[in-house]
């Protein structure tokens, strides 16, 4: 059977566990040459009763299976459905819920859940290449509305008027290029500028609003402010390109997540950055296969998601 191209199709086709086993091996191992996750080396056999592979170096763990040294390692839940519920995610254009993930594949809420975090911890995208040519640069507010809370989540979490009890998100647009978004402390002045100049090129066209902060890049930067009291377009100077971006990650949070809390929004961030930067020339295959080639070298236990652990976001979006 050829490669799955739609849903309906990967669902059937990973269904077969040689299927999704070898789909995983050929992304993890691309020259065919199995090596240790504990070790790195070549030295190893694969068991093919108990379905693991021995390495005949000596350390403590000489047996290995494929979730080894990826986001599912010790998960209980099989490779078909990490592989589908990968899928969902980054093919849904507005993000999926963790409800609708248990009840598609049959698992428990909680299941799904870390599931879907382990996937949003894998789709993070680091780069110290910045962002140059024409580039935006905005900033919002995320929080859920007090209306549409329960009264006792209200008390808790509304404290205040306007943007007291919301979280500042930082996003940063280069125009034909990608978007980098980061949870901020707060929209003054130093952590403005700290992203900007961590992010964007120096001497590249930077277009923000009036907000006070921004002042003082223009050493820098081409910089233009376009003041939204007066117009949102002057010329090449807007932000629509953020705006537009701003629009569809609200949506999935508002339409999709309804509630996210303040801890865990930077890995939503990852998740939406990741469809949208890949929005273009990829289809929802190649869209899931790029995904799930970030799968290794990368895990998020229960107790670093859930902050029983500390576990920083990454420095760099």
């Amino acid at each position: 059977m050829k490669a799955p191209e739609t849903l309906q199709e990967a669902i059937i086709y990973f269904a077969d566990a040689d299927n999704s086993n070898n789909f995983v091996i050929n992304l993890r191992w691309q020259d065919g040459i199995a090596r240790c996750p504990y070790c790195g080396s070549e030295r190893v056999v694969y068991l093919a009763n108990a379905k693991v592979w021995k390495c005949y170096e000596k350390h403590a763990k000489a047996k290995f299976s494929l979730k080894i040294g990826t986001i599912m390692e010790d998960s209980a839940l099989g490779i078909d459905k990490w592989l589908v519920a990968m899928w969902l995610i980054v093919n849904c254009k507005n993000g999926i819920s963790s409800c609708e993930i248990a009840r598609d594949l049959g698992i428990s809420q909680k299941s799904a859940w870390h599931m879907a975090h382990r996937i949003r911890f894998a789709l993070h995208h680091g780069s110290f290449e910045k962002l140059s040519g024409h580039v935006e640069a905005d900033e919002t507010f995320i929080g859920g509305k007090a209306r549409n809370m329960h009264v006792g989540k209200r008390q808790r979490r509304i404290t205040g008027t306007g943007t007291k009890d919301k979280v500042a998100v930082m996003g940063i647009l280069e125009r034909g290029g990608e978007v980098r978004t980061t949870v901020l402390a707060n929209r003054k002045r130093p952590a403005l500028h700290a992203e900007v100049r961590k992010h964007v090129e120096a001497g590249a066209a930077l277009y923000t609003d009036a907000l006070m902060s921004y002042s003082g890049l223009a050493g820098d930067y081409a910089h233009q402010i376009v003041d939204h009291a007066v117009e949102y377009v002057s010329g090449q100077c807007h932000t629509n390109g953020l705006e537009n971006y701003w629009s569809l990650l609200k949506r999935g949070i508002n339409g999709t997540y309804v509630s996210v809390e303040p801890f865990h929004l930077f890995r939503y961030l990852d998740e939406q950055a990741f469809r949208y930067n890949n929005r273009k020339d990829m289809n929802d295959q190649a869209r899931f296969v790029l995904a799930a080639s970030k799968i290794f070298d990368k895990r998020l236990t229960w107790k670093d998601l859930t902050g029983k652990t500390a576990v920083a976001p990454p420095s760099v979006n």
